[in-house]
């Protein structure tokens, strides 16, 4: 068998592995990603035409910088690839003065600097008319530079910049063992095996079983996508029903866009501040059918209530995989003691937004740079340090 050597191997191409290699291939460090499906595939995390891009995030005030990161880096690689990577539409977080969609993005907004519109019920109605159902004390808060973004042209245009800058990539190729010794790293593959001295693990609902220990949950969690009731609407199009987290009253919540250029309306459930979803043991065992009854009624029911202008039935739905830690926050950084083993993941619904500045921060924690922002939040030893209590 073949026996590779090389500087970092990066296991996982999804949203955090390409950015990481992406951004280590930048330094001109000699870098192998490895990729047990193909680059952009829909079989993980990171896939689903769109995803929510939020600056002012309401899940902790150290993400802000992350995500100002990521538009950045993006907005490069976009200029580079001759490709719109974020498109940035603005947000909008609704709900009671005190819940976490208003008061966690007023919290991170006044932190990290990020202007930010604060909305009084009477504005939150006027603005959007396509929302039912609102609670008599709902306001908003408004972020003018989030909107969405495009996680499968991302996650490619990050592997294809890295590869142009030397990055070596193997495609659908089985990662069977990850090796950390004292001494460097292995990482074994059935037509490959690669020596490195240090290896970021970035593998999805796959990363507690190839670095085991780590707390982590995957779910399986539908995507749905939705038509107005009157084709002729453009009530429901991007630019009048934009980039939204909505916490409801009895704790269902919803998030989701408006339509454009080749997408529908997008719309998930949120129970109590975690996208809606169903716990399972093993990523390789993930039901990947669609259940009419099951995946449906609740989220249709839902829709019914809170946008009486949609068609309450999905015209699309795609199972997805979300991720996650106890405490809602990625796992990003070093794991075991060697210095050799990065891990990122623990994606907890809301990671993509997040993934190209976690790729930078993922190079510099690997090459021992100076972070670019605090990222103690993030490290995978805060639950090992819980464990002794």
């Amino acid at each position: 068998m073949e026996t590779l050597r090389t500087d970092v191997v990066v296991v996982g191409l999804g949203a955090f592995g390409s950015a990481a290699l992406w951004r280590l291939a930048a330094r001109g460090v000699n870098v192998i990603g490895v990729e047990r499906q193909a680059i952009g595939h829909a079989l993980g995390s990171s896939h689903g035409i769109t995803r929510l891009f939020r600056i002012a995030c309401m899940e902790h005030p150290g993400l802000p910088p992350i995500a100002q990161k990521s538009l950045e880096l993006w907005t490069e690689l976009g200029a580079q690839t001759g490709q719109v990577l974020v498109e940035q539409t603005g947000s909008l977080n609704a709900g009671p003065p005190g819940s976490e969609p208003v008061a966690g993005a007023l919290a991170a907004a006044a932190q990290a600097g990020v202007p930010v519109v604060e909305l009084d019920h009477d504005e939150l109605v006027a603005r959007q008319p396509q929302y039912g159902a609102l609670g008599a004390d709902d306001v908003g808060v408004w972020d003018p530079g989030a909107g969405i973004c495009f996680p499968e042209p991302i996650v490619r245009a990050q592997v294809e910049v890295a590869q142009q800058l030397g990055a070596q990539v193997f495609a659908h190729t089985l990662v069977t063992a990850v090796e950390v010794s004292g001494d460097g790293v292995l990482v074994r593959t059935p037509t490959v095996e690669i020596r490195a001295e240090r290896v970021v693990v970035a593998t999805g609902a796959w990363l507690g079983k190839v670095v085991p220990g780590l707390p982590l949950v995957p779910r399986r969690t539908p995507l749905y996508w939705f038509e107005p009731k009157d084709p002729a609407s453009d009530e429901f199009a991007l630019e009048r029903f934009p980039a939204f987290i909505w916490q409801r009253a009895g704790g269902i919540g919803f998030w989701g866009h408006g339509s454009g250029d080749g997408y529908g309306v997008k719309l998930g459930l949120e129970h109590d501040g975690h996208v809606a979803g169903t716990p399972f043991a093993d990523a390789d065992e993930v039901d990947r059918y669609v259940h009419p009854r099951g995946d449906v009624d609740e989220i249709s029911a839902a829709v019914a209530e809170a946008f009486p202008g949609l068609d309450p039935i999905p015209v699309k739905l795609l199972p997805c995989i979300v991720t996650d830690s106890p405490d809602g926050q990625f796992l990003i950084g070093h794991a075991g003691d060697t210095g050799r083993l990065v891990v990122a993941g623990g994606d907890s619904g809301h990671g993509f937004k997040h993934a190209g500045g976690l790729g930078e921060l993922l190079a510099q924690l690997t090459l021992g740079e100076k972070p670019y922002c605090d990222a103690a939040f993030l490290d995978p030893k805060r639950f090992a340090a819980d464990s002794h209590h």
